[in-house]
């Protein structure tokens, strides 16, 4: 069986504005569900974080052997049988600036198989939680690819810290990525959208992408003794593949309007792919 490589995954992306996992590409017969395949692919998910921790000390952690670590996700997902489909990727080649990316967030594996796609139409920083910051090894790995981690505690700390960094690095020609959710949520909705990211945008006279993914293929462990230990990689379901669609460029106007636009955009898309959403 081929596997897909980072330099063909692109290729496709840019010439076609999509990707969809080839035929040769993955198995026949998809994966049983079970801890083995739940631990195969939470291992190429979480591949990237001791891989990183390792190369930054060493100086060897550049931004194309980042993208290069968390395309093992795409990889293990077809190596299990769970397909890749992304859409409406000439929307973003069409506009060659710096902007805000906007995504839904449903599980870990967004996070990490994110990168390879958004870092080919330019860098980009991506805003977390501050305790990975704090993580040895680890935290300074993700400063060194543009991390900008918000405590949550204080959203008006959060705020001037993002807009401030946010602005600067937009204006240096890096995108932003934000999850506007917050945290993991499986059902999208409007009570929970934060509208810090059209305030950046707003900000730094930039526009916003948009971004759905469904990544219910591994959602957050609810129940059991591991639940604590392994919030993050709950059981994996290969029935369910990953999908990707980007969204129209909004142009740069005032933050509510382009929130509304956002939003608006993305809960039509989710709903579109049967996904729950709440307006």
């Amino acid at each position: 069986m081929k596997t897909t490589t980072l330099e063909e995954f692109r290729e496709e992306l840019l010439r076609t504005g999509g990707y969809d996992t080839a035929e040769g590409h993955c198995p026949k017969t998809r994966a049983k569900g079970g801890a083995l395949t739940t631990l195969a692919y939470s291992w190429g998910v979480a591949y990237v974080f001791p891989m990183c921790a390792l190369y930054e000390p060493l100086g060897k952690l550049t931004t194309d052997l980042w993208a290069h670590l968390c395309f093992k996700t795409v990889q293990r997902a077809e190596r299990l049988g769970i397909r890749v489909h992304l859409e409406g990727w000439k929307n973003r080649e069409a506009y060659k600036g710096p902007v805000v990316y906007l995504c839904n967030h449903m599980s870990t594996t967004e996070t990490i198989f994110l990168p390879p796609i958004l870092l080919t139409y330019g860098p980009f920083s991506v805003v977390a939680k501050e305790s990975l910051s704090h993580l040895p090894l680890l935290g300074r790995a993700a400063a060194h690819m543009g991390m900008v981690g918000i405590g949550r505690k204080s959203p008006r700390e959060d705020l001037v810290k993002l807009l401030t960094v946010g602005e600067e690095r937009i204006r240096q020609g890096g995108s932003f990525l934000i999850f506007p959710q917050g945290t993991r949520q499986e059902v999208f909705s409007r009570k929970v959208f934060s509208s810090i990211g059209a305030k950046l945008a707003e900000r730094a006279g930039c526009p916003i992408v948009p971004l759905v993914v469904d990544t219910r293929c591994q959602l957050t462990r609810k129940e059991g003794w591991l639940k604590n230990i392994f919030k993050d990689f709950g059981p994996v379901d290969t029935s369910k593949d990953i999908r990707c669609c980007c969204g129209p460029v909004i142009a740069s106007a005032k933050a509510r309007v382009m929130q509304e636009q956002a939003f608006d955009w993305m809960a039509t898309q989710l709903e579109a792919w049967g996904l729950p959403t709440e307006r």
